[in-house]
């Protein structure tokens, strides 16, 4: 029994970006419970019910913390069962694709006690307006980031750099991705990293639940997606199933490349967020420029990269005053809840996907 997390959510250069589609294919699911209701309604605690009993049952687990705030859950997996549970409001909205036979909603909004949040009503907006207010703010200065970004690979991603990681990338796929003798490989896309209220966040631990064998990428230059998109595609091609991360920055990258079958990883590690253990094999991308006699302006990246950084972190400053406004409004609303019947809810919803018949 083993209990994953990921994200499907990532506050980017390019404001929230949704992987939740990735929740939404019907004729790959047996069932899926979208929850409907307002802050402090009791989402992430009928998620985290639900889980227990699932774990108590000996299943597996994925859960999906909020790239907000990561100590709150909004979506939770159940591979072997085919099902899932996922908070279906802004901004990771998720609308039913099969309606009845796959799909279906939940409204929690039932255990508010609306009448005596009427008198609170103009608390609430202002405390709402707040709450996204400041996302705008973080926005903002992860866009800015992100066109830094972008500098930086530019200034590095010579001809000659390029050549020499496709022939690294030659090396991994001939040595570590035969073929499978099947078809193709099946591809998922979560987020590994997030840029959150605590700072950048990567679930390290995810990475170690699944492979044996780790190739760190040290990479302060953004070079892995470089190495990493023809690995993704030859392992693909070679039948086996990948989770492919994006960058969190700037999420038409990738980061991260997991394959769970093969018992294999392949992460990208920085100065802020190191490889926490000793890797199969290490990869000094940032060495490469430098490596091939490529002129770069060392004290231009570095005052960039510093940049970069402050841009960072007044955007998580941002994401942090966001979560403690959200922490404002749900406290406004968490008298006026029935968390016993929200609780009593979790243990129905637990027993019908526990006792569901397979499917055929």
């Amino acid at each position: 029994m083993s209990n994953t997390r990921y994200f499907l959510g990532g506050n980017t250069s390019s404001g929230f970006h949704s992987l939740y589609h990735e929740l939404s294919r019907p004729e790959e699911m047996r069932a899926l419970y979208i929850l409907k209701g307002g802050p402090g309604c009791g989402k992430s605690t009928l998620m985290r019910r639900v889980a227990r009993h699932a774990r108590a049952a000996g299943l597996d687990t994925e859960e999906i913390p909020c790239s907000g705030d990561p100590d709150s859950l909004d979506g939770l997996l159940l591979p072997a069962l085919g099902t899932a549970i996922v908070d279906g409001t802004a901004p990771h909205v998720v609308e039913a694709g099969c309606p009845g036979a796959v799909d279906r909603y939940v409204d929690l909004s039932c255990f508010y006690d609306r009448q005596a949040l009427q008198p609170l009503k103009e608390k609430l907006l202002s405390a709402a307006k707040e709450y996204r207010g400041h996302y705008k703010g973080a926005y903002r200065c992860l866009g800015a980031a992100g066109e830094l970004g972008r500098n930086v690979w530019e200034a590095v991603s010579a001809p000659e750099v390029e050549e020499k990681l496709a022939r690294r990338a030659r090396g991994i796929i001939g040595r570590e991705l035969k073929k499978t003798g099947g078809g193709a490989g099946r591809l998922s896309q979560r987020f590994l990293s997030a840029l959150t209220c605590r700072g950048r966040l990567t679930l390290w631990e995810t990475v170690e639940a699944q492979a044996d064998r780790v190739y760190e990428l040290r990479d302060q230059y953004g070079l892995a997606h470089q190495l990493l998109s023809p690995i993704l595609a030859a392992a693909l091609a070679a039948g086996h199933d990948v989770v492919a991360c994006p960058d969190p920055l700037s999420p038409d990258r990738l980061a991260h490349l997991i394959l769970p079958g093969r018992k294999l990883a392949f992460v990208t590690s920085t100065p802020e967020q190191p490889w926490p253990h000793r890797p199969y094999r290490r990869l000094r991308l940032d060495a490469v420029p430098d490596a091939v006699r490529h002129q770069l302006n060392h004290p231009k990246l570095r005052f960039t990269r510093k940049v970069m950084a402050a841009l960072e972190g007044e955007a998580v400053d941002g994401l942090a005053r966001a979560k403690a406004a959200h922490d404002s409004l749900e406290g406004l609303y968490h008298p006026h809840v029935d968390f016993e019947g929200v609780q009593r809810a979790a243990d129905a919803l637990a027993e019908e996907i526990l006792t569901a018949p397979a499917s055929t």
